[in-house]
């Protein structure tokens, strides 16, 4: 090669080089803030975050929940870290599948979105010990959460561990990537005064060692009012636009980490419902008063898989978020917040750089402002906070109908785009449908476990040994056995006259046995985890045999002292005998670990041919395996299993546990908290999946059946009343224009999955009512509505169906001086 050529060569690779540093620098991102905002790379920005799981749903789901996200208006993902999944065992780590933080943190960031990162370590998150591993409650004069050197060793030791990762990963925005944010304790203030100068001491601590990690990016401390530092304060809540106090110092932003969207459940739980426009209204008045980034939590909420939930915890989390436990919509709430933060961007120059005043109208009538002197940027919130009375305020001139409990959003202090209680967005409804191929030809059979006497090679003791101590929580059950020698004197003489066995315990559930013949059970609630179990039961003479299975439903996730947090046998005793009560407490006793089910892993292809089936059908009995083969189901719909007719357990699909179940403990309604159970797609082969359940008191195998999942019917319910959709909004030199010559409202619908729209089951233009699958006619509807709305609608993905007298009501006959609704409700499906 001659001399230039290779001079030319050099200086072509430098070019190369220098470019390829350029790119790497431009996309580095330096994030600060002040009393305002956070800022980015010198730029003010509003942020709508949601909480999004990565562990409790398979990494297969991952993409499209977070494009729907994204699809709803949000720009910033949050999530917890969870260390007891990732060190189970003291040093041992996994960041596989769906454990795998560093992959979906980088899918954020594909996606052009921010992340907020929650180490912790304590997470809460109704999961199971609050997020700690196991093993660290047995650590030597360790206290939780205090000023506790060997607590505050470990906990930095994870901390550092998790930071180091991403930044190896080049995650944080100082190095480029996604995350903006982290997070480290959470909601100390509710136990700190427990520890008092101890507690003081160690967030202090902990605030301190997070910011010297060195991220580049903020830090935060949820519901902390003594956030030490330039640690953010931040605030937890329904309602923080009205309960925060505020950040500690003037120079932080206000901040909301968790606005609840609905209430996880717990076993024995009524449904938790949150509107869509109490939840609207909560955001528009924090974004109102001075907040600049709201995290819905959760956003979606998944499952809880395996053994992972809390205490009662329901295996669905969430299921109430803005995308359901599915993976589906659900409406109108996300819809509804979709044009919740559309509206609120047309907002943001005035809102970030505008000065704020409050104009009060009357009792619960009020408007903030902002406003930039001698500019047009201006925003008002014009607010009713009467939850009974609607009004009518005049606000710079003009009239303006505020509905009851209600926040009206002018972008340009002159014109409506958006009202949090009333809904343009489409509303659908779920539906369960039995699948035709999952459920064909299924042929149970069982497999019993053994109960286990004191002769058996247990763990001896003399007293029923507590249970987390010995299970170290690799299994929710412990037996406990032992045996007793009685005569005929011992023994009630009368045969309508029985012993009663008397058992106190620290929860959570208990089985018991006699003689190898099930007693019943008892079982405490999430409120109170301890219960009296008392059973008559049926003695012998000679040997009898008393076991007892224990069994709990999660680690305690909140409050003080985790480590000292106990479970299962305290004291049992036998009344009626002849002789008196009998104290067996202290007496020898057998403790054995686990079932024999778990031990084979009989819910494995590999495992279940370890032990021998038999056909079964119909009723069973206690602590009873079943398993089958059931092939994938029809369509692509998300998947389902109902076991209403069985009562507690778990359920295995191709050996991955879908969670725990417990259809037998009612709620106040007399139904169960949970029925249906979500199998993830990715967990099926196309034929022969292997479903094992473990069922531990009884029920009837038959009733279970493979369902599909769908929300195919959509329908929109418009008033005359409501504001255009605010996606017909454009801001341009601070005046808001519409983006299309023709602004009418309109009731728009779109189907789920590219499905098209198949019948309209609904349609009324006048006074209907009712909700999305129970609308019902009024005394006033245009006769032609049904036909209207097949001309807009039918053989299509999405329509728009204009809300004009014009089209409906030509004549203008229609009920005159009667306020015009319109109601429609289409069914989706394949073309077939």
């Amino acid at each position: 090669m001659s001399v230039p050529s290779r001079v030319l060569l050099a200086a072509l690779v430098c070019l190369l080089m220098i470019s390829t540093v350029v790119q790497g620098e431009k996309f580095k991102r330096s994030v600060t803030y002040d009393g305002r905002s956070l800022i980015i790379n010198g730029k003010r920005e509003l942020f709508f975050s949601g909480s999004i799981h990565y562990p409790r749903m398979p990494p297969e789901m991952w993409w499209d929940i977070l494009k729907k996200a994204k699809a709803g208006g949000l720009n910033v993902i949050q999530t917890y870290v969870f260390w007891n999944i990732h060190e189970p065992e003291k040093g041992q780590f996994n960041f596989e599948g769906n454990y795998n933080l560093t992959k979906f943190i980088k899918m954020i960031g594909d996606l052009g979105m921010y992340a907020t990162l929650r180490v912790g370590p304590f997470i809460e998150a109704e999961w199971n010990y609050g997020g700690f591993p196991f093993w660290l409650r047995e650590v030597p004069n360790i206290t939780f959460r205090s000023d506790n050197p060997p607590f505050k060793y470990h906990m930095k030791k994870f901390t550092k561990m998790i930071i180091d990762m991403m930044k190896d990963a080049q995650l944080y925005a100082s190095q480029g990537g996604p995350i903006i944010l982290s997070q480290v304790e959470n909601e100390y203030n509710t136990i700190q005064l427990a520890f008092r100068e101890l507690g003081t001491r160690y967030v202090h601590w902990a605030g301190t060692m997070a910011v010297r990690l060195n991220t580049g990016v903020p830090w935060v401390m949820c519901k902390q009012k003594d956030a030490p530092g330039p640690v953010i304060n931040t605030c937890n809540g329904r309602n923080c636009g009205d309960t925060f106090t505020g950040p500690n110092k003037p120079s932080k932003p206000v901040l909301w980490t968790e606005n609840w969207t609905a209430r996880y459940r717990v076993f024995g739980d009524p449904p938790s419902r949150r509107s869509a426009e109490n939840l609207a209204f909560s955001v528009a008045r924090f974004f109102s008063k001075n907040g600049t980034l709201a995290n819905y939590y959760m956003y979606y909420g998944g499952t809880n898989y395996g053994r992972l939930g809390s205490s009662f915890v329901t295996t669905r989390y969430y299921d109430e978020a803005p995308i359901d436990e599915y993976g589906m919509l659900r409406e109108p709430k996300w819809g509804h917040l979709r044009d919740l933060h559309s509206a609120l961007r047309l907002c943001k120059k005035a809102l970030l750089s505008g000065k704020p005043s409050v104009e009060n109208f009357g009792p619960n009538l009020e408007a903030h402002i902002y406003e930039q002197p001698k500019t047009k940027a201006c925003v008002a919130f014009l607010s009713n906070n009467d939850s009974r009375t609607p009004a009518t305020l005049t606000f710079r001139g003009s009239k303006y109908y505020l509905p009851q409990y209600s926040i009206s959003i002018l972008p340009d202090c002159k014109t409506v785009v958006y009202n949090t209680r009333m809904i343009v967005a489409q509303h659908s409804s779920r539906h369960y449908q039995k699948s035709k191929a999952a459920n064909k030809d299924l042929r149970w059979e069982m497999f019993i476990e053994d109960i286990p006497t004191l002769n058996e090679n247990l763990i001896k003791s003399a007293s029923p040994l507590e249970q987390w101590s010995v299970t170290k929580d690799t299994t929710d059950y412990l037996w406990h056995t032992t045996s007793i020698s009685l005569d005929g004197f011992h023994l009630p003489l009368r045969e309508n006259i029985l012993p009663v066995l008397r058992i106190a315990s620290l929860g959570h559930m208990m089985h018991g046995f006699v003689n190898g013949h099930y007693i019943g059970s008892g079982h405490g609630t999430n409120i109170e985890n301890s219960f009296v179990f008392q059973k008559p039961i049926i003695l012998k003479p000679g040997i009898n045999h008393i076991s007892l299975l224990g069994v709990t439903i999660g680690l305690p996730d909140s409050g003080v002292y985790l480590e000292r947090r106990y479970a299962g046998t305290r004291t049992v005793a036998i009344q009626g005998l002849n002789t008196g009560t009998l104290d067996v407490t202290y007496s020898e006793w057998g403790q054995k670990v686990g079932l024999d089910g778990e031990k084979f892993q009989v819910y494995t292809q590999e495992g279940s041919d370890r032990v021998k089936w038999n056909k079964t059908k119909g009723l069973g009995g206690p602590l009873t395996w079943y398993k089958t083969y059931f092939d994938a189901p029809e369509g692509n719909d998300p998947l389902a299993i109902e076991v209403a007719t069985m009562s507690k357990g778990m359920v295995w699909v191709n050996g991955k546990s879908i969670g725990r179940y417990w259809v037998s403990f009612l709620s106040p309604t007399g139904k169960p908290s949970q029925s249906v159970y979500h199998i993830p797609r990715a967990f099926l082969k196309p034929k022969d999946n292997l479903l094992a359940i473990f069922e531990e008191i009884g029920g009837n195998i038959d009733g279970v059946q493979i369902v599909t999942v769908n929300r195919n019917t959509i329908c929109s319910y418009i008033k005359e009343s409501d504001p255009p959709r605010v996606n017909n909004r454009k801001r341009e030199d601070s005046v808001i224009q519409k983006v299309f010559d023709d602004a009418r409202r309109s009731a728009t619908l779109m189907c789920p999955d590219n499905k098209k729209i198949l019948r309209v089951e609904f349609a009324s233009y006048g006074n209907p009512f009712g909700a999305c699958g129970n609308y019902i006619l009024g005394n006033c509807s245009a006769p032609s509505s049904k036909r209207i709305i097949k001309q807009y609608c039918l053989g299509k993905n999405r329509c728009a169906i204009p809300f004009d007298q014009n089209i409906f009501d030509r004549e203008r006959k229609l009920c005159p001086n009667v306020p015009k609704n319109l109601a429609i409700q289409v069914q989706c499906g394949e073309n077939k």
